[in-house]
């Protein structure tokens, strides 16, 4: 049975055959630790973290790549982020979509006296600047925004919060997990601080890769401490950039398989991307709009969300229908509440979860129709 794969939102799959290749070349040939040392080996693995902080760098239009560090993930930048800069008494405002990457830090720093509002978005997932505007308080000190949502795949209007928040001095910062690779993002423009990535998602790395990028002049505390490979004559962190926020060997394989993934990114262009994902998008819409039974969730159009198609079968559990799609069809989807429990409340699903398909940049016109038949075929047999 041929598998179809619409779970791009949690990872992408399959990678370009250049990632593949540029993982096992690392490992197979070059080695070596970055940093660690004058030997060609040593040298050779540090090349590949300084093409890769290149590459990224002119994707996102960050002006010194030095200012973008790795981390294991987007959850970890995003924790370098939320910790490294918000103190007891400070205010910070987010968006009642936020995933739990956001949620869980801020849920603990909340605790230890940081103030935190949910701005609260529309059933579809749409913000209103002009609310997070009202929220502002005298101590707010950070807005923290996902750039779309990992649900319902609604885009955020971050370049009017970077100029509410640039207007009113205070560190913007953006979750851009599901659109680093999809959706233009550009710092200076859009007035951004702080910038969370993931790899392995539409930048199409492997996993175990991402990073961030701070604002030069913005200082922020690392969550950790350890060797950096330079100044080791100091107890002290570095306190430059990228090794204050760069302790410990790094995941040099999976940063020379990202690389990899931002080559094969830029070659295509984001806007051939982002055209063939939402034509496909609005195709899966209007396919499953049209089965009685089905319930769709997040904006109507395409044009306002990522390639992320959320929905439920009436009196049909979305785990059941998942596994169906899995089992019988060979679809793969994410069933429940997609580690984003805020986002399920606000769209009305937190009780039942949801069926949630997600299409890449190597899904099919065929995929498409293959899924909104099986949907068919299950709702005309469950409702």
């Amino acid at each position: 049975m041929r598998v179809i794969y619409l779970d791009n939102a949690a990872t992408s799959y399959p990678k370009p055959e250049s990632v593949y290749e540029a993982v096992d070349r690392f490992n197979r040939y070059q080695g070596g630790n970055p940093g660690r040392g004058a030997s060609s080996k040593t040298l050779a693995a540090g090349s590949v973290l300084m093409e890769a902080r290149e590459a990224l760098a002119k994707l996102f239009n960050v002006k010194e790549s030095s200012h973008i560090a790795f981390t294991l993930n987007v959850t970890e930048a995003l924790n370098v982020g939320l910790k490294g800069i918000l103190e007891p008494g400070d205010h910070v405002i987010t968006t009642s979509m936020e995933h739990n990457a956001v949620a869980r830090p801020l849920h603990v720093l909340r605790k230890k006296g940081v103030e935190w509002t949910a701005v609260p978005c529309h059933p579809d997932g749409l913000l209103d600047p002009e609310e997070v505007k009202k929220a502002i308080q005298p101590n707010t000190r950070m807005i923290c925004v996902l750039h779309a949502s990992n649900l319902t795949g609604t885009i955020m209007p971050i370049a009017e919060i970077g100029r509410i928040a640039k207007d009113n001095g205070i560190i913007f910062m953006v979750d851009s997990a599901q659109t680093a690779g999809v959706l233009s993002i550009d710092v200076e423009a859009q007035n951004i601080d702080i910038l969370c990535f993931t790899g392995h998602k539409a930048l199409l790395g492997p996993q175990g890769t991402g990073g961030i990028y701070v604002r030069p002049g913005l200082l922020i505390t690392p969550l950790k401490e350890g060797g950096t490979g330079s100044k080791s004559e100091f107890l002290e962190q570095p306190e430059m950039m990228p090794d204050l926020l760069e302790s410990g060997t790094p995941n040099t394989p999976g940063t020379a398989g990202l690389l990899a993934g931002v080559n094969f990114v830029m070659s295509q262009g984001l806007e051939r991307i982002r055209e063939h994902e939402q034509k496909l998008t609005e195709m899966l819409i209007s396919g499953l709009k049209e089965i009685p039974g089905v319930e769709l969730y997040g904006p109507e159009h395409a044009a306002s969300r990522t390639a992320v198609v959320p929905f439920n079968i009436e009196n049909v559990d979305c785990g059941e229908v998942s596994l169906i799609l899995d089992q019988k069809y060979g679809i793969v989807t994410r069933s429940g509440l997609h580690c984003a429990p805020l986002a399920h409340g606000t769209v009305g699903t937190l009780k039942k979860g949801a069926v949630r398909m997600s299409l890449g940049y190597f899904t099919s016109v065929d995929d498409v129709e293959t899924a909104i038949k099986a949907v068919y075929e299950i709702a005309r047999e469950r409702y």
